[in-house]
């Protein structure tokens, strides 16, 4: 079984993170940077979880960094942007 972890926005990525995910994160982490506060960054967390084998990574602003099924690089999904998935 595969439990996820948290860290800091901003801060070095824990051994658990996919290699394939690093560049993602480190992308939108640049983006949020130029786009939000400081302040309000220093509050904010990443949490990789595992769901049906497959690493999702979220930020705290909603924001949905998901490897693809073959490992590579991530989708990324912005907040605000409803879930194709979702067949409510």
């Amino acid at each position: 079984m595969q439990l996820g972890t948290r860290w800091a926005f901003g801060a070095a990525l824990p051994a658990a993170l996919p290699t394939p995910a690093e560049v993602p994160v480190r992308e939108v982490e640049a983006v949020r940077q130029l786009a939000v506060a400081a302040t309000e960054l220093a509050g904010w967390r990443w949490t990789l979880t595992y769901l049906e084998g497959r690493p999702h990574l979220e930020l705290e602003d909603g924001t949905l960094l998901v490897l693809n099924p073959d490992g590579s690089a991530a989708s990324v999904t912005e907040p605000g942007t409803p879930d194709p998935d979702d067949d409510w």
